[in-house]
């Protein structure tokens, strides 16, 4: 029987494994990737971390899990498959069995959406990204593409506008789903070019993003557009397929939790990119997980 376990090793499931040692907590941190980091590791370089500029997102990924290693946490490398509450114990089930806890925190991150063409995968990295905040200083004075049609594609847009020299806004339909707001200013800058009711059909380069291929939905003409980055915002997806039963879900599958992790089941708490929240980055998921280990704390304490 453990006192905590976190199911997830990114930047929140690593911070809170630290916190929950410091606390005096025996902890366990489960996660089938056997790689620390999360989303951190896939990021070619991380210039937005406190501290740690230009750092590669595998290395930074590496120091996170080494310092909850030498904080003394437990790991397991396994697919958490369910979990749920019996009294006061929690029960997971794994790939690799059970294990029990007295409180759990889920950590287990959110998936971007992928388009599934050509060169997306190969050229992750590479002028493909999927956080346009995480990768944008990075284009300065060159051009880009964005790919969507929500709030977050516009918003990316805009701000990439600020220090490219070209953006590309590409959207399958003939009008956007975002805020009008954003879809005016969005029209009215300059730099930013709307390529309506179009797919991206490739992504193509040699080391790098050298450009995109492009199919009209509506007149089946296809284009080539010479870019050095693309910046893919078309949504995302929790990992919380576990939890349905165990914890209250929004309706995109996020964990109902607000900044203290307290979700709608005592002694489960959330961290990091799976529970509700409005910005998804390495240093909120971190603060996430002290905030949830506090929260775990203050459960037990409740409990005498």
């Amino acid at each position: 029987m453990r006192d905590l376990i976190i199911i997830g090793s990114g930047p929140a499931g690593l911070t809170a494994a630290i916190y929950g040692k410091r606390a005096g907590l025996d902890t366990l941190v489960i996660d089938e990737s056997g790689v620390g980091g999360g989303q951190v590791v896939t990021t070619y370089e991380v210039d937005n971390y406190p501290g740690l500029p230009g750092i590669g997102g595998f290395e930074l990924g590496e120091k996170f899990k080494e310092h909850a290693k030498n904080a003394g946490a437990e790991f397991l490398d396994a697919k958490v498959t369910a979990a749920f509450k019996n009294d006061d114990v929690f029960n997971v089930t794994t790939s690799d069995g059970l294990q029990q806890a007295r409180a759990l925190i889920i950590a287990t991150g959110a998936q971007h959406n992928r388009l599934n063409v050509p060169g997306e995968g190969e050229l992750l990295g590479m002028g493909v990204s999927y956080c346009a905040t995480c990768d944008g200083a990075f284009f300065k004075n060159r051009v880009t593409a964005v790919v969507g049609g929500g709030d977050v594609a516009l918003e990316d847009a805009l701000f990439l506008a600020r220090s490219c020299t070209k953006v590309y806004l590409i959207h399958r339909r003939d009008s956007f789903r975002g805020a009008k707001k954003l879809v005016d200013l969005v029209k009215a800058t300059h730099n930013i070019e709307i390529v309506y009711d179009s797919i991206v059909t490739e992504i193509y380069g040699e080391y790098q993003v050298e450009g995109i291929k492009v199919d009209n939905v509506k007149s089946g003409e296809n284009s080539t557009i010479t870019i050095d980055g693309i910046f893919i915002a078309v949504g995302m997806h929790p990992t919380t397929e576990a939890f349905s039963g165990l914890v209250e879900l929004d309706d995109k599958g996020y964990v109902i939790a607000g900044e203290d992790g307290v979700t709608s089941t005592p002694g489960v708490f959330a961290a990091g990119d799976s529970r509700t929240k409005k910005v998804r980055q390495i240093v909120t998921a971190a603060a996430d997980g002290a905030n949830a280990v506090q929260s775990v704390t203050d459960y037990f304490n409740s409990m005498h």
